[in-house]
C-alpha cells in the first residue's frame, strides 16, 4: 500500500517532459533561473605603472603641442619679490606725470636740475615703483614722515637717497624730480589711493577713477600736454577729500592699533628674524642652510608672520627666491614649503608650484617630500586658493599630488588629511562651473586628468571607498564623464575608478542605482569605439554592474541600442582579433602556451561576459537568443578559437550559449543550430581544461532536453564521456554530468546505457561522496536511479546485489534528518542545507528507497528541472 507521499509522487509528472510540458510560473522561472543561468567572472583590465613622472603619460590622448609641458626651467629669475594678493576692481597702467621745469633755478641745488631719464631695468622699475607705495602711505598719515633715527631738528636736511622724499622749505625731490612742494602734495593728491591686503596703499588708475561714467571729462577729451596738465589739475583732491579718504581707508584707531603692532614685529624681526636671514645670505653649506630654513619657519609661526599680510613679507620673499638657484632638491622643498606658508598668489603660487612639481617627478626625492609635510601644503593650496585664478598654479599641484599617491607610503597621510573630500570637492567645483557658464575653464580639461589620475590611485583602499560612497562621489565622476567625455584621458581615469569601485559589491550597487551611467556608458562606447584601452574598461564596468543586480540588467537592456551597440561592438573587435590572426600552420608552440589576451581578446571577454549576464534576465535572455547576430559571432568565436589561442575567451562564449540555451523559445536561434552547437562542444570535452569541459557539459545539459541531441549524444559516445567524468572527484562536473545523464534517461531506449562502463556504480559513489554536503546533487542521482529503475521488478537485477545493498543503506541514513544534517556547518549554511536536503532530496530519496525494498512499482519517472 502506498504512503501519502508515494501517492503524490506517483501523480507527479516525468522528471523530465520536452515543449508540452506545462506552463511554470514566474516563481518557478526565476528559481530555475538561478539555478540554470551563471554570471561569468573575469580580471580587471590591466594598468601598468608609468616608468616616468608626467602630467601625461605615453598613453595620453593629448599632443605635446595642446598640453602644459611637465619640463620647464625654474630660476629665482622667474618669482616676484613683491606679492600681492589681488584687489577689487581692475588695475590699469598709472597717468604719466610730466613736471613743470621751474623758469630760473632759485637756489644752489636747482643749477644741477636735469631731466630724468626713464629706467630701463626691471628692477629699478619694481624698486620705483614701491618707493611710490611708501610715500603714498606716507601721504595718507597726513606728513611725509623723515627717517625716524634722526632727531627732530635735522627733519630739513637732505636724506642720502635718490628714491626718497627730500624736505625743505620749498623743493622736494622725488624720485630724482625737482618739484615745488605745493607740486608734490599735488602730485600726490592727484594719484587716489586705495588699500591693498598688506595694510599699505597703491594707486588707483585713471580707467578706475572713471569707472562707472559713461564718458571723460571734456579736459581729457582735449590734445596735448597741456590737456594731460589739466587733468592732473582737476583730478587733485582737495585736503577734505583726502582727510576723507583717510578716514575711510584706515581708521586712525586702527592706525595707533598698527604703529604699536609694527613696533612689536620691529623687535621680533631684528631679533630672531634678520639673523637667520643674514645667515642665509652669507652661508654656502646646504645642510646648514636647510636647518635655517626650517628654523625661520617655525621663528616666523611664533611671531604670527606667515600669511600675506606681514609687513615685511616682500623682503622674505627676495630672500628666498634667490636661494632657488642653489639647484638643492631639499633647500627649495624648504623654500617652497614657506613662501606658500606666506600665502603667495599668481605669478608666485603658479611658480612654487612649478618648483615642487619639479622635485616630485624624481621617485628619489619621496622621502623629503615625506619628511618635509609638503603634502599639507599642496593640498591647502587646493582647499584655500580660487580655482578659476589659479587654474595653473592648481594643474601642477595636482601633478605632484597625482606622483606622490603613487607611493603607497602616502596613502595614509593622504586620507587622514582629506584628500579625497578636496578632491571630489575640486571636481564639483568644476562641474558646476562648466554647467553654469556652458563652457569649458581654461586648463580644466588639464587638471582633471591630474585629479582623476590620483583617485584612481587612491580607490584601492577601503577607507577610500567608504568615503567616495559617504559623499556621493560617484554621482560627481559621472557628471564629469558626461561633460567631458570628449576628453579621452579624463573618461578613461574616471573608467579606471569605475573597474576599481565596481569590484566590491557596495560601490557597484552604489553605481548601478545611478540610472544615467548606463546611457553614458553607451555614448562611451560608440564614440571611442576603437579605443581599446577606455572600451575595454566601459564594458568590464557594465559587466560588474550586471553580474549581481537583475534590475541592472533591465535597465541596461532598456537604453535605447543597448543590444545594438554591444553588437557593433563585438564585430568591431572580432574583425580586429582576425586581421591580427596567424595562419594555423604558423601557430607552433607560440599558442600551446600560456600567454596574455591581445587586446582585442580583452575587449571579447569582457564583452561576451556582459551578455552572459543579461541574459540571466528573463525578459533579455529570449531576444538575445533570438538574434542572430549574437549567436552567430559566438559559434564563430568557438569555431575559429581553441582554447589553447585564449582560453578565458572561449569559456567565456560558451558560458553565453549555455545561458542562451536554458531558453525554450520558438524563435531561438540556439534551437535551430543545436547540432551543430553540439558539435562545436565535442573539442572542448576532450580538451585538458577542466573549466572549459564543465562548460561544455552545462551546455550539454540544456541541449540533451532536445530528443536530436540526445542521439547525438549516444552516437558519439558523449554519454560515456559524462559517466567517466562522475570519477573526476569534482562536484560541479558531477553535478552537471548527472544531469545530462538523468535526461538521457528519460528515453526509454537509451537506459541501458547507465550499465556500460559501471554507470551504476558511479551513480552511487557519486551519492556517497557528495551526498552529505550537496543535497542538489544527491536529489540529481537519485533521479536518475528512479528513471532508470522505472520498470523494476528485481532490485538486485536492476542495481547488482552490491550496489543495491550501498544504495539501501545510503538512503535509509541520509533519509535520517539527525545523521543527515549533522554536519558542522555556521547557522546560514545549514538552514540551507536543510531547505534543500527537504524540498528536493527528500521526497525522491523516500520514493527510491520504497521501490528497492519493494523490489517493483508501477511509478511513473518525476520531473526534473532544466540546468
Amino acid at each position: 500500500m502506498l504512503s501519502p507521499n508515494d501517492k503524490m509522487l506517483g501523480k507527479l509528472d516525468p522528471f523530465y517532459q520536452p515543449s508540452v510540458s506545462k506552463q511554470k510560473t514566474s516563481a518557478e522561472i526565476i528559481s530555475e533561473a538561478r539555478n540554470a543561468l551563471r554570471t561569468v567572472r573575469t580580471q580587471r583590465p590591466f594598468t601598468p605603472q608609468e616608468s616616468q613622472r608626467k602630467l601625461f603619460g605615453p598613453a595620453s590622448s593629448r599632443t605635446s603641442e595642446n598640453r602644459p609641458p611637465s619640463s620647464f626651467s625654474l630660476h629665482a629669475s622667474s618669482f616676484e619679490s613683491s606679492d600681492s594678493r589681488p584687489i577689487s576692481g581692475t588695475r590699469l597702467s598709472p597717468l604719466e606725470l610730466k613736471p613743470k621745469v621751474p623758469a630760473s633755478p632759485t637756489r644752489e641745488e636747482d643749477s644741477c636740475f636735469s631731466f630724468p631719464k626713464p629706467p630701463v631695468d626691471p628692477a629699478k622699475i619694481r624698486r620705483v615703483s614701491n618707493t611710490r607705495a611708501r610715500l603714498f602711505r606716507a601721504a595718507s598719515q597726513r606728513a611725509l614722515l623723515p627717517d625716524r633715527s634722526l632727531p627732530p631738528s635735522d627733519s630739513k636736511k637732505t636724506v642720502e637717497s635718490k628714491e626718497t622724499v627730500m624736505m625743505g622749505d620749498s623743493m622736494v625731490k622725488i624720485n630724482g624730480i625737482y618739484l615745488t612742494k605745493s607740486n608734490a602734495i599735488c602730485h600726490l593728491k592727484s594719484r587716489p589711493l586705495q588699500l591693498t591686503d598688506d595694510g599699505g596703499f597703491s594707486e588707483i588708475k585713471e580707467q578706475e577713477m572713471f569707472k562707472g561714467t559713461t564718458s571723460l571729462p571734456s579736459h581729457l577729451k582735449s590734445g596735448g600736454d597741456q590737456g594731460k596738465r589739466h587733468a592732473r589739475a582737476s583730478s587733485c583732491p582737495s585736503s577734505s577729500d583726502l582727510s576723507r579718504l583717510q578716514t575711510k581707508a584706515v581708521p586712525k584707531a586702527d592706525l595707533q592699533e598698527k604703529d604699536a603692532e609694527i613696533e612689536v614685529d620691529e623687535v621680533f624681526w631684528n631679533t630672531r628674524i634678520v639673523p637667520i636671514l643674514r645667515e642665509l645670505e652669507k652661508e654656502e653649506n646646504i645642510e646648514t642652510v636647510c636647518a635655517a630654513c626650517t628654523q625661520l619657519h617655525h621663528a616666523l609661526e611664533e611671531g604670527n608672520m606667515l600669511g600675506n599680510k606681514f609687513k615685511r613679507r616682500s623682503i622674505l620673499l627676495k630672500t628666498l627666491c634667490k636661494l632657488v638657484d642653489v639647484g638643492s632638491d631639499s633647500l627649495s622643498l624648504k623654500l617652497a614649503k614657506i613662501i606658500l606658508a606666506l600665502k603667495v598668489s599668481r605669478k608666485n603660487l603658479l611658480n612654487v608650484c612649478k618648483l615642487i612639481f619639479k622635485i616630485s617627478r624624481n621617485e628619489k626625492n619621496d622621502s623629503l617630500i615625506q619628511n618635509d609635510s609638503i603634502l599639507e601644503s599642496l593640498l591647502e593650496v587646493l582647499r584655500s586658493e580660487d580655482l578659476q585664478t589659479n587654474m595653473e598654479a592648481f594643474l601642477y599641484c595636482m601633478g605632484s599630488i597625482k606622483f606622490i599617491s603613487g607611493n603607497p607610503g602616502f596613502l595614509n597621510e593622504m586620507i587622514s588629511k582629506g584628500a579625497v573630500e578636496i578632491l571630489i570637492n575640486l571636481i564639483k567645483q568644476i562641474n558646476e562651473n562648466t554647467k553654469k557658464c556652458g563652457t569649458f575653464l581654461p586648463n580644466s580639461g588639464h587638471l582633471l586628468v591630474q585629479v582623476t589620475a590620483t583617485l584612481r590611485n587612491l580607490v584601492d583602499s577601503s577607507l577610500v571607498r567608504s568615503k567616495f560612497l559617504n559623499i556621493s562621489a560617484l554621482p560627481q565622476l559621472c557628471t564629469a564623464m558626461e561633460q567631458y567625455k570628449g576628453n579621452k584621458d579624463v573618461c578613461t581615469n574616471i573608467a579606471r575608478i569605475f573597474s576599481k569601485l565596481t569590484s566590491y559589491r557596495d560601490c557597484c550597487t552604489a553605481l548601478a542605482s545611478y540610472s544615467r551611467c548606463y546611457a553614458l556608458f553607451l555614448n562611451l562606447i560608440n564614440k571611442y569605439q576603437k579605443k581599446q584601452d577606455l572600451v575595454v574598461r566601459v564594458v568590464f564596468i557594465l559587466g560588474n554592474l550586471t553580474a549581481k543586480n537583475n534590475q541592472a540588467r533591465e535597465q541596461f537592456s532598456k537604453e535605447k541600442g543597448s543590444i545594438q551597440t554591444l553588437l557593433s561592438l563585438f564585430q568591431t573587435f572580432h574583425q580586429l582579433d582576425l586581421h591580427s590572426q596567424k595562419p594555423v600552420g604558423q601557430r607552433g608552440e607560440q599558442h600551446r602556451a600560456q600567454r596574455p589576451p591581445s587586446e582585442a581578446e580583452d575587449v571579447l571577454i569582457k564583452l561576451t561576459r556582459v551578455l552572459a549576464n543579461i541574459a540571466i534576465h528573463p525578459g533579455v535572455g529570449p531576444v538575445l537568443a533570438a538574434n542572430p547576430g549574437i549567436v552567430g559571432l559566438l559559434l564563430t568565436t568557438l569555431e575559429y578559437k581553441s582554447l589553447d589561442d585564449c582560453e578565458e575567451l572561449v569559456i567565456n562564449a560558451t558560458a553565453t550559449i549555455n545561458n542562451l540555451s536554458y531558453y525554450q523559445v520558438k524563435n531561438s536561434v540556439i534551437q535551430d543550430k543545436k547540432l551543430y552547437i553540439a558539435e562545436l562542444l565535442l573539442k572542448l570535452l576532450v580538451s585538458n581544461n577542466m573549466d572549459g569541459i564543465l562548460e561544455a557539459v552545462r551546455v550539454f545539459g540544456n541541449l540533451s532536453q532536445d530528443h536530436d541531441v540526445c542521439d547525438f549524444i549516444v552516437q558519439n559516445n558523449v554519454h560515456r564521456f559524462m559517466m567517466a567524468l562522475l570519477d573526476a572527484q569534482h562536484q560541479d562536473i558531477c553535478f552537471s554530468a548527472c544531469g545530462v545523464l538523468l535526461n538521457l534517461t528519460v528515453d526509454k531506449d537509451k537506459r541501458v546505457i547507465l550499465k556500460e562502463g559501471g554507470g551504476i556504480k558511479k551513480l552511487v559513489d557519486c551519492l556517497r561522496d557528495f551526498g552529505p554536503t550537496d543535497w542538489q546533487l544527491a536529489c540529481l542521482v537519485c533521479k536518475t536511479l528512479w528513471n532508470f529503475s522505472e520498470n523494476i521488478t528485481n532490485a538486485s537485477s536492476c542495481f547488482g546485489n552490491e550496489d543495491t545493498n550501498t544504495l539501501s543503506l545510503l538512503l535509509s541514513s541520509f533519509l535520517d534528518e539527525e545523521l543527515a544534517l549533522d554536519g558542522s556547518f555556521d547557522p546560514d549554511l545549514k538552514n540551507y542545507h536543510k531547505l534543500h536536503w527537504e524540498t528536493e532530496f527528500k521526497p525522491v530519496a523516500q520514493q527510491l528507497l520504497n521501490r528497492i525494498q519493494r523490489h517493483h512499482t508501477f511509478l511513473e519517472p518525476l520531473p526534473i528541472p532544466s540546468f
